[in-house]
């Protein structure tokens, strides 16, 4: 019988993979690619067949899997020596091996009795240089630079063997996205064999019915059907554009985004890549680490309370600490916020309705020359979005992935009025209002050295010291007092 509450058994239940999965493994094409949703175990069949092949009496080619990270490429080598010893095949695990002296890298190395071997590296387009056999780029729009990673990938199946790319989408811009639509609507020059499948063709081939079968019966899993567990997913996603191209194979689209999904990844920590450091729990250590500036985005009722925390070392800045408060009273959020702000060298805020009172507040514990009150207008949001694109495409920043927060990176768009002025908009979600957006925007701008004015609305009684009415030249005055 089975447990859970599936409705959709597989029509082999007894078979180790679904149709899907079968028919990925069993197409030897020179070129293939698997336009895919998450966590539907393609990763898992690709170990598989990786397995078959390479090990089979005759095989002429070593397989070179590029994974997202280091985590990942262990994640996958571990695959490959379940199933050899599934397939009772006699398989060494060589562990770690240096690939390339002169550039440092590394690879697991998984030896077969043939003299065949699997390697398993991270993301580095180069561990594909001047190496000969088959080659499996696993997540592949995840990479930095896909194009590149190809370019370098390619050639390598010259002399025999063949190419797999695997991959989620990850923008409409993205190289994987070009490689598909030039497949569906250019002929297929590289004449690829395209594979597809969504969270919805896997539940129809059986995919909940396999799940639940491992999972404990207690599991909250193991009580949903189909289209319940649809839902689950979706509802669990950061909003509609992620779960779109996350399970449902549809790029988000970039022409409409302020920051193109490829920017963002190219920034993101790897996995598994310790970054944070708690200023709550050792302010004296994390204070004598280095230069600490952050930027404080003011919620509302429906919007998040954010402080983002960076760490400057040399041209880059490194995210060390993203707060995140909802529905607490002001003095509640003020006792966590209060003693990381303490530690900061300078802090920028949202200076905007509620706003006031906090950076009122905020220069007399801290000090005016500490906190930077920024009233937001079209040119200040101009002004604070445009140095966060400029930090990703100088690879000058690094941020944490999280769904969340690329929900929000992604969810600013520009526009350009009837007027031709330039507006930066987000639409309101459950997610907030693109709050750590401008928390990052605003902690940049407290992190960089050298501004350029911006259009603030100064306090009176700074407008008056500066002798300047309305605090209008006193603008450019005070950024040079920093």
């Amino acid at each position: 019988m089975g447990k859970g509450t599936a409705r959709i058994r597989p029509k082999n239940p007894d078979a180790l993979f679904l149709p899907f999965q079968e028919a990925w493994i069993v197409d030897r094409s020179r070129l293939k690619l698997m336009e895919k949703a998450r966590q539907i175990g393609l990763s898992w069949s690709t170990a598989y067949a990786a397995v078959e092949r390479t090990a089979e009496s005759g095989a002429k080619h070593d397989q070179w899997i590029s994974s997202r990270d280091d985590l990942q490429a262990r994640l996958v080598i571990e695959d490959c020596k379940m199933f050899a010893k599934m397939l009772q095949l006699a398989a060494e695990d060589l562990g770690e091996q240096v690939i390339d002296q002169e550039r440092k890298l590394s690879a697991y190395v998984l030896h077969f009795a043939n003299g065949r071997r699997i390697h398993s590296m991270s993301s580095n387009p180069d561990a594909q240089a001047g190496k000969r056999g088959g080659r499996i780029l696993d997540e592949f729009a995840l990479h930095p630079d896909p194009r590149k990673l190809w370019s370098i990938a390619y050639p390598g199946i010259t002399w025999g063997g063949n190419m797999e790319v695997i991959s989620t989408h990850r923008g409409s811009a993205n190289f994987f996205n070009n490689l598909v639509r030039e497949i569906r609507e250019h002929g297929n020059p590289k004449k690829i064999s395209l594979h597809r499948v969504t969270l919805q063709d896997a539940l129809d081939q059986g995919f909940l019915w396999k799940l639940q079968q491992s999972l404990p019966a207690d599991h909250e899993v193991c009580g949903l059907d189909e289209a319940a567990y649809f839902d689950f997913i979706k509802g669990g996603c950061a909003d509609e554009e992620s779960f779109q191209q996350e399970y449902m194979c549809v790029p988000a689209d970039d022409a409409s985004a302020f920051l193109e999904y490829d920017l963002i990844a190219a920034c993101e920590y790897g996995q598994g890549e310790a970054w944070e450091v708690d200023f709550l729990a050792d302010p004296e250590r994390a204070a004598s680490r280095g230069r600490f500036y952050a930027g404080l985005d003011i919620g509302r009722k429906k919007d998040l309370t954010v402080l983002w925390v960076l760490e400057a070392l040399g041209d880059v800045l490194y995210t060390r600490a993203i707060i995140e408060l909802k529905s607490m009273s002001k003095p509640d959020q003020e006792k966590v916020l209060w003693p990381i702000m303490a530690q900061m060298q300078r802090t920028c805020l949202d200076y905007t309705g509620l706003g006031i009172g906090w950076g009122d507040d905020a220069k007399r514990k801290f000090g005016e020359y500490r906190v930077e009150c920024v009233t937001f207008t079209p040119r200040t949001k101009e002004a604070l979005a445009y140095p966060v694109r400029g930090r990703m495409e100088d690879r000058a920043l690094r941020i944490p992935y999280r769904p969340e927060i690329r929900a929000d990176l992604r969810a600013v768009t520009k526009e350009t009025t009837a007027a031709g002025n330039i507006r930066f908009t987000a639409e309101r979600s459950d997610n907030g209002h693109a709050d750590r957006f401008w928390a990052l925007a605003l902690a940049i701008e407290a992190a960089t050295a050298a501004r350029a004015p911006m259009e603030y609305e100064l306090m009176p009684d700074k407008a008056a010291r500066w002798g300047a009415p309305d605090g209008q030249d006193a603008t450019r005055q005070e950024r040079g007092a920093w």
